[in-house]
């Protein structure tokens, strides 16, 4: 081997020596690098936390009872048959509600409901809440109906009434706002759903009242549900229903719209006023009507005594057909106030009719589900028959709540048994606060003496608006 091969060969080995102790300084510099922590720089994303002005409070009334037809020449008109009494509330300190009225089209300027609306004071909201009541004595209408004052929806839902021969049951739809709403009524009955001609494209104009015949929806649909469904504006929604029996009027009512279905519905203060009837017999003091507008669905109805913990009557399991209304006979139920509970495996709605009887001077209500209230809330108790608070808790834990009068001079502290139920008087014509604690609780009002009735859930106040967080 000459010395040029071999010094060739020494640097070569020399050079891969080298490569390979650099290569290995590489992977073990890697390795430390990805085992160490290395320095890092956190910078907290500039934001600003603000919380929205609250809007304007607003509660639209029913209006007063109606009357169609008494004009011969004009069998489709209106006409107030007797004017609401209506009493009003703000929160504790605020000024007094604006009043204003609808206009309402075939009535006289100062026939219309009343609206109220309280803005807010501080950059604090302030609740509003009012009530109406009728009490009417007629050839074709009689009966005692109340209602409470709503803030207009988009959507809502109207159970109750009938299209048969010998109602004559009207939709209201109110429109509070600065801008015209435009409202599809969808009505559900034995066919299904159904979009009327008479109830597509309804334009209601701000500051007015539409009133709709149902039977011009779905004439002869004894069972009836109604999807009130609103673009351009919110609008409060109502029923007003009656009846008569070959000449005899058998009362009036103005039903509440229900906000939304939901899997579980409580109907609370069910007022049975009539000792049960004999063993089949075919007129029905107490009926449930529920729908599921989706979907079918499997419902468990149980009715349980207010104050009581066993059921009053064995839970009754009911099948339902999907955007068809069913009715469930409640009766045989002894004299008393009752809690209705719905629980079904798809959202439903739902409302209890209870009669006080079939004769003259006989009432009828439709009691709708209660929410839970779990904020402090104003209701508002109108005139007319003895008043009656009926308070339901569900949860496990008992609930304290307290009632107390507008003006401070009555409170009353009521400890709800968990699972529980209780009833509690209070006085009419007045506006009271009901504060649930840290708990939630579902309540409604009942008003019922001699052949009058009519159910008012409570519904809690509008939530306060959420703070934001804005990242510039």
């Amino acid at each position: 081997m000459s010395d040029r091969r071999v010094f060739r060969w020494a640097t070569t080995s020399a050079r891969l020596l080298a490569g390979t102790i650099v290569s290995a300084v590489a992977v073990i510099a890697v390795v430390t690098a990805v085992s160490v922590p290395w320095p890092t720089l956190t910078r907290t994303p500039v934001s600003i936390a603000a919380v929205p002005a609250p809007a304007t409070s607003v509660a639209a009334c029913a209006g007063g009872v109606l009357s169609i037809g008494r004009d011969v020449a004009d069998v489709e008109s209106i006409s107030v048959a007797v004017a609401q009494r209506v009493i009003s509330g703000v929160s504790e300190g605020a000024q007094p509600a604006q009043e204003t009225t609808l206009e309402v089209p075939g009535l006289a300027p100062d026939e219309g409901p009343a609206v109220f609306a309280s803005p807010p004071e501080g950059r604090q909201r302030v609740d509003v809440a009012a009530t109406g009541a009728a009490t009417v004595t007629a050839d074709d209408l009689a009966g005692f109906a109340a209602s409470a004052c709503r803030p207009p929806l988009l959507e809502s839902w109207l159970v109750g009434g009938s299209a048969e021969t010998g109602a004559a049951d009207l939709v209201l739809l109110s429109n509070p706002g600065v801008v015209p709403a435009t409202v599809q009524l969808t009505v559900f009955g034995a066919e299904g759903a159904q979009t009327p001609p008479g109830g597509t494209d309804l334009v209601v104009a701000a500051g007015t009242q539409l009133v709709v015949p149902l039977a011009g929806l779905v004439i002869g649909e004894a069972s009836p549900v109604v999807r009130v469904s609103a673009v351009g504006a919110p609008v409060s929604a109502w029923l007003q229903a009656s009846i008569t029996r070959t000449l005899t009027p058998g009362g009036v009512e103005q039903v509440g719209a229900i906000p939304e279905p939901a899997a579980a519905q409580t109907i609370t203060g069910v007022a049975v006023t009539r000792t049960p009837g004999t063993e089949g017999a075919s007129d029905a003091a107490t009926v449930l009507r529920v729908l599921a507008p989706s979907s079918d669905a499997t419902a468990t109805i149980t009715v349980t005594p207010i104050g009581r913990d066993e059921p009053a009557i064995d839970p009754e399991v009911v099948p339902l057909v999907g955007g068809r209304p069913v009715e469930v006979d409640l009766g045989g139920l002894p004299v008393g106030s009752y809690s209705v509970e719905v629980d079904a495996d798809s959202p439903v709605v739902a409302a209890v009719w209870q009669t006080t009887g079939f004769e003259e001077g006989d009432d009828f209500a439709w009691y709708t589900p209660s929410p839970l209230v779990s904020v402090p809330s104003l209701f508002a108790v109108p005139s007319g028959p003895p008043p009656a608070l009926t308070l339901v808790n569900p949860a496990d834990e008992p609930a304290e709540v307290a009632v107390t009068s507008e003006d401070g001079s009555y409170r009353l502290e009521l400890a709800v048994p968990a699972n529980g139920s209780l009833t509690a008087r209070l006085s009419a014509r007045t506006v009271y606060l009901l504060d649930p604690g840290e708990s939630e609780i579902r309540a409604s009002l009942s008003l019922t003496a001699g052949g009058s009735l009519a159910g008012i859930p409570v519904w809690p106040a509008d939530a306060a608006s959420p703070e934001i967080v804005v990242y510039p």
